[in-house]
């Protein structure tokens, strides 16, 4: 075992800002912030890199890190107002979900979008269901497709419905009705020796995600009641994402949500999966290999990646 995760791991709770796991998480926020500078990267993922931002910065538990990641999604914040004041007579469903994403955050970290919100609202009540989550949840479940599973359009509408109530401007249908659908997903494929890799991504993604869409993205703790088979999922296959997968991008997202159930450092599978992130960091704060040149998946591994080793407040509702 190497000796930074050996001290990680009999320092995980009660230590300064200077234990490794500490460090750790500041390298990945830093990595976001170099990202989230490059212009062509904020073109893109503007509005995720400031949801990363306002999310960390309203779930830790660090005070640091809670002042680190507003500041930094304050100035990044000042820039997306800056550019996105209008929406155009042509822009698509999926452009005006970007944008109520965005403007959700920015609006949460200083932003005035009082004059913005109304016309996106117009914009956004031109589209049926369909447009935004590809199907009606109000009355039908998410379909199958050859391009999506029912898991990966359900995560979809998870989160357009989440980002849409939480600013106030619908994006195709309720979170609650989206939601309903969750008997229907079980029981979750079994995983194991032959199991289709994007099976297992798109079952695990949509689990993670109703996770964080039930609890502000880290910001509540999730009661195992009513979410059994959702906890036992991410409990059983956290291990497979360490030694099968080796996918520290996964494994961020198991701890993150594992906690969320009350999981602590305690736990076995946690202590594993926090192990293996901080051996798995990449020098710059990512947990992406240098030569993969997609911006999102660097940035998205280091989001990722400080959600599963940091300590959320858990505020009570």
């Amino acid at each position: 075992m190497r000796r930074a995760a050996l001290l990680a791991i009999l320092c995980l709770t009660g230590c300064t800002s200077n234990n490794p796991r500490d460090r750790a998480i500041r390298k990945a926020l830093d990595f976001i912030d170099r990202s989230a500078s490059d212009p062509r990267n904020f073109a893109d993922y503007g509005a995720d890199y400031l949801f990363c931002f306002y999310t960390t910065a309203a779930s830790t538990a660090d005070p640091e890190l809670r002042d680190a990641a507003a500041r930094i999604g304050r100035k990044h914040a000042k820039r997306w107002a800056a550019t996105k004041m209008v929406v155009t007579p042509n822009a698509s469903a999926d452009e005006v979900g970007d944008m109520v994403e965005g403007w959700y955050a920015a609006s949460r970290l200083g932003q005035d979008d009082s004059r913005i919100k109304p016309v996106l609202r117009d914009a956004a009540a031109r589209f049926a269901p369909v447009d935004f989550l590809l199907f009606d949840p109000a009355k039908e479940p998410p379909p199958s497709d050859r391009k999506a599973s029912k898991y990966s359009i359900w995560l979809d509408a998870l989160i357009a419905t989440y980002m849409g109530e939480q600013y106030g401007i619908p994006l195709g249908g309720s979170y609650s009705d989206v939601l309903k659908w969750l008997p229907l997903m079980r029981p979750y494929p079994p995983t194991g020796q032959g199991t289709y890799i994007n099976q297992f991504y798109d079952v695990t993604y949509a689990i993670t995600h109703l996770v964080y869409t039930q609890n502000d993205y880290g910001v509540y703790a999730v009661p195992r009641v009513g979410f059994g088979p959702e906890f036992e999922y991410l409990h059983r296959n956290l291990a497979l994402a360490v030694e099968s997968l080796h996918d520290p991008e996964t494994v961020g997202e198991f701890l993150d949500s594992l906690k969320a159930f009350g999981l602590g450092d305690d736990d076995p599978a946690i202590r594993k999966g926090t192990q293996y992130l901080l051996e798995t960091q990449q020098p710059d704060g990512s947990w992406t290999p240098p030569d993969v040149a997609d911006a999102y998946t660097r940035y998205h591994s280091a989001w990722t990646g400080m959600g599963g080793l940091q300590q959320s407040r858990w505020l009570d509702r």
